[in-house]
């Protein structure tokens, strides 16, 4: 291939073109561009990327299960080596599959310790949510069928005027005659108001109050009502109030109240209606700030002519949930004992009462008082931690409520005392003929709305009750003369909580996910080392390889329908370059080709 000179007529121009003329020919002449063999016989000299895949790839065994130069009988070995080597992977890689699918959790256990600890809220209520004296003729009328004073004609149930004694009787028989009684039109004020002002009032109830030595009053209490009326609650999360914390351990150390339960007070009527009941006494539920009383169902009795001592654990769980199973391992230094105890107590012409205490307790040398859970959220567990739209933090005792106001709203039209939200308050009809009816109706159905999964965070106090009986002998008279009260009405009203915290120590028991996707990746990993001899990079190699030969087909394919064109196609040759100008003093002449490739034909 000859470069053609510099042409006089191009002028300037024609600079560059000789230039670019020159160096096609020396690329085409160093890089000639392989010509097709006119028969249809393919190369020989395979390509790197066309090299079989047992000869490239890094897999153990192939390439003697492949290779043709051994015998027949040690490539069937290899080959069933591999196959098997396979299955075991496969087999047990599907295993791990499952387990990861499975979602387990583990459990782990440690001790911790505080300096100081949050004292929990201790909730109080009196087993008597009405004061009888306290009833005026108007309350009577309109409440006396719903506390089972009267009937529902309006008439004193004789029942009632068995168990009343002289002066409370004849009191009882004027306050019930309704016959010169012109009644309102309809109840006056609310149930709320109502509960409010004829409930225990803890200025008479309260006789003595400490905490962690120094003395407290009614003051520290706030009022709250529950299914038991007016409750009073201490240590309550309350705006602009810091809650009260202990540094120590054991009694002393907590909070020390002595009560009046008023017994001569009480409703001359045992469990005719929710709001009554048979024991004499008061219900105590210890519970955290960010959840509402619960005390009908998680408060425990206490009764009077007694001293008791709560020594409770703290149970805090947080961010996990396990609703249906428990976690699956737990690795723990000792090992923790759960019990189950009932203890049955009769009390002369009281029915039996039987309460049920959960306790866990670890048989160790140093007692844990307080456990902290920690959960996880689905799909591993089943927790809640969503706000609720009358309660800003999430619990099971906020979520029953919220449920029972709902449904309660909806069927009655109206709300419970301790219901919260903006409905009216139910009148003394509506609980007995609406409200009652419909949420022992509601409790009673399985599988109700009201199926409240346990929260993600959440605090649970472990108690363990003693309890003594007061006064003694020789304390009865100094208690005659200080409460100015007989030794016979201090036995039946009188009573002493002590509640406290066993010590500061607590255990965190937090439940994590067992097995995790790295995990699942490193034992699939180490079993394809154990079997195979591959890793990632193997696995690459193969998708490689797939690549490279899909690429090559589509090249194949595209080359071939370019080769069926160019034979369709005339070849030509270069021709003489024509004088264009008389000042041309030479020409070029290009010898023929039979074949020219593309560089060749870009220089001619």
């Amino acid at each position: 291939m000859i470069a053609p000179g510099t042409v006089p007529w191009l002028g300037n121009e024609a600079v560059p073109f000789a230039a670019l003329a020159t160096l096609w020919t020396f690329m085409a002449r160093e890089f000639p561009r392989p010509r097709r063999s006119s028969s249809s016989v393919p190369s020989q000299v395979p390509s790197r990327r066309r090299l079989p895949l047992a000869l490239r790839t890094r897999l153990h065994g192939l390439r003697h299960a492949c290779s043709p130069s051994s015998s027949p009988i040690r490539r069937a070995l290899w080959t069933l080596a591999l196959c098997t080597a396979l299955g075991l992977l496969l087999s047990w890689s599907s295993n791990r599959v499952l387990h990861w699918l499975a979602l387990p959790t583990a459990t782990r256990v440690h001790t911790q310790w505080a300096r100081q600890l949050d004292f929990p809220t201790i909730t109080i209520c009196n087993n008597n949510p009405v004061r009888l004296p306290h009833l005026t003729k108007s309350d009577l009328y309109f409440a006396g069928h719903w506390l089972g004073l009267l009937h529902a004609n309006g008439t004193a149930r004789s029942l009632v005027l068995e168990l009343l004694r002289d002066e409370r009787l004849a009191w009882f028989r004027k306050l019930s005659d309704f016959r010169l009684f012109l009644p309102p039109r309809r109840f006056p004020g609310t149930s709320l108001e109502f509960l409010d002002r004829l409930g225990h009032q803890l200025d008479d109830m309260l006789l003595a109050c400490k905490y962690r030595g120094e003395p407290c009053g009614a003051h520290n209490f706030s009022t709250v009502f529950t299914r038991y009326g007016k409750c009073y609650m201490f240590n309550a999360a309350e705006e602009g109030k810091t809650l009260r914390t202990t540094m120590k351990g054991g009694t002393g150390n907590g909070l020390e109240i002595m009560l009046d339960i008023q017994q001569d007070e009480y409703l001359p009527v045992w469990g005719e209606t929710e709001e009554t009941a048979f024991e004499a006494g008061v219900r105590v539920q210890i519970h955290s700030q960010a959840e509402p009383p619960f005390v009908h169902e998680l408060g425990f009795g206490w009764l009077q002519g007694s001293k008791l001592s709560s020594l409770f654990k703290m149970l805090c769980l947080n961010s996990v949930n396990v609703y249906k199973t428990f976690p699956t391992s737990v690795s723990h230094s000792f090992s923790p004992t759960v019990s189950l105890s009932h203890s049955v107590s009769v009390f002369f012409s009281l029915p039996l009462s039987v309460s049920l205490s959960f306790s866990v307790f670890t048989p160790s040398p140093h007692p844990l008082p307080l456990l902290q859970l920690t959960y996880l959220p689905p799909p591993w567990g089943e927790c809640v931690s969503q706000a609720l739209g009358f309660f800003e933090v999430y619990s099971v005792t906020a979520c029953r409520i919220e449920c029972e106001t709902r449904y309660i709203v909806e069927n009655c039209n109206c709300r419970m005392v301790y219901m919260p939200g903006d409905s009216p308050y139910c009148t003394p009809e509506q609980y007995k003929d609406c409200a009652e009816p419909a949420l022992a109706a509601l409790s009673s159905v399985e599988g109700s709305s009201c199926m409240c999964r346990n929260p993600c965070n959440m605090t649970r106090y472990n108690k363990e009750l003693s309890m003594v009986k007061i006064p003694s002998k020789t304390s009865a008279r100094y208690l005659e003369k200080k409460f100015n009260r007989s030794e016979k009405y201090i036995t039946d009203n009188i009573l002493v909580l002590d509640i406290f915290f066993e010590a500061l120590n607590y255990e965190t028991i937090e439940q994590k996910k067992a097995y995790e996707v790295a995990g699942l990746l490193g034992d699939i990993g180490g079993q394809m080392g154990l079997f195979i001899g591959a890793s990632i990079l193997t696995i690459l190699e193969l998708f490689d390889y797939a690549y490279e030969v899909v690429k090559d087909r589509i090249l194949d394919l595209l080359s071939r329908g370019e080769e069926e064109e160019s034979r369709g196609e005339d070849v030509s040759t270069c021709d003489p370059v024509v004088n264009h100008s008389e000042t041309i003093s030479h020409t070029v002449s290009v010898p023929l080709q039979t074949t020219l490739g593309t560089l060749d034909e870009i220089a001619c």
